[in-house]
């Protein structure tokens, strides 16, 4: 395997659209880093300027210290999976899976050694002699991982392998695909859109959005501890909500105004997040995950401050349930293209709860707040407030 770096890497198209800006990574041997944002933000274009499939403008990049800006895309020992899984029709499996190592003319016992081992990994056996058109989704994009793990490249490029499987299949891939990484000790760069599958793959995360580097980190550290209000409003499902406040000091202590509503803060938040006392009086971006409020009629009076809220509408999904909700407090522009809260004026709030509640739609109901686990940001930088 190998290691991979992007050195201040830049990508301009001739009608001077900068698709990556200034883009470093060291990726190490054997390390699973995926590449996630939005739609359009750079993600696949950095993936393709690894795989010499796009012209680097400007940076460098080095695999196993060896520049490979002007190398040609055969000769970078990558190998690339597709998301469309580019597998040839009139061709079987078996075929399929060796057709690179017969255009570099190995030796026909090396060619079906190599298949037939890449084949026993990925569960392909006693499929080696079917074409393409008689394999579900999940086998066809075994196919082209087999066809890449094949040739034994130095690193292995994924191009949003799982978004043309349905919702169960790409579990299953999701786990498959990690369970062979870490078996082969791959290096590997993934590109998704889809954060849960970056959260739940990825040794570390980078998150991308207009051809930026936002944030990269473990997955923990990423959700817990969001750089930004971008990072922030993007990792996390459902994602965290945001919402314009007010902090405010007064004779009772510390506290937060969200619209018309008050949550006080313990002096604990305050004093372990020292900068949060320069916005004493000053609008605050406040960050609430779902998971930090719980239904007070399940908890009783265990949980922290309470928030009264009228509830439009409740998901359902067995270990959880969504409690949607609004509030009077002023929503906070992200920018993401991908979301959908801009074609509504008031945008819900959504709180995980307890499955056991008994919580419905046009209740009126009260939510406990964990305020040690909220989140804070200046909205003039849209950074952090540090702790």
């Amino acid at each position: 395997m190998a290691e991979v770096s992007l050195a201040n890497l830049h990508k301009v198209y001739p009608n001077g659209f900068e698709a990556i800006h200034d883009l470093s990574l060291d990726i190490a041997d054997g390390e699973f880093l995926v590449l996630v944002g939005p739609s359009g933000c750079g993600k696949s274009t950095a993936l393709r300027m690894v795989a010499g499939l796009e012209a680097i403008t400007s940076g460098t990049l080095t695999i196993d210290g060896v520049e490979m800006n002007d190398v040609e895309p055969k000769d970078r020992n990558v190998a690339m999976v597709f998301q469309n899984y580019a597998l040839y029709p009139h061709m079987n499996v078996g075929q399929n899976i060796g057709f690179s190592l017969r255009l570099a003319r190995l030796p026909k016992p090396e060619i079906e050694r190599r298949v037939r081992e890449a084949a026993q990994v990925l569960e392909l056996e006693p499929l080696l002699g079917n074409k393409p058109a008689q394999l579900s989704g999940g086998q066809r994009q075994r196919v082209a991982m087999g066809r890449a793990i094949v040739r034994d490249p130095a690193v292995f490029l994924m191009d949003e392998p799982l978004s043309n499987l349905d919702a169960k299949l790409r579990v299953q891939m999701r786990a498959e695909i990690f369970r062979l990484q870490h078996r082969l000790g791959a290096t590997t760069l993934y590109v998704t859109h889809d954060q849960v599958e970056a959260m739940t793959m990825g040794d570390r995360v980078a998150v991308i959005h207009d051809g930026l580097l936002h944030q990269i980190a473990d997955p923990t550290t990423l959700y817990e501890r969001p750089t930004n209000l971008f990072v922030a409003g993007f990792i996390g499902s459902p994602t965290m909500n945001l919402r314009l406040g007010r902090l405010v000091a007064g004779t009772d202590g510390w506290g937060v105004e969200l619209g018309t509503k008050r949550l006080p803060l313990p002096a604990s938040v305050v004093n372990e997040q020292s900068a949060l006392a320069r916005f004493e009086g000053r609008d605050v971006v406040v960050g609430i995950r779902p998971e930090a409020m719980e239904d007070a009629a399940i908890i009783g009076d265990s949980g922290g401050p309470r928030l009264s809220v009228d509830v439009e509408l409740t998901e359902a999904l067995g270990s959880d349930l969504l409690v949607h909700f609004p509030l009077d407090a002023k929503p906070v522009d992200l920018g993401d293209p991908d979301a959908l809260d801009e074609l509504d004026e008031t945008p819900l709030l959504v709180a995980r709860v307890d499955p056991r509640s008994r919580i419905a739609a046009g209740d009126r109901i009260e939510l406990t707040v964990d305020t040690g686990r909220l989140h804070f940001f200046d909205p003039a930088t849209q950074l952090a407030v540090p702790v």
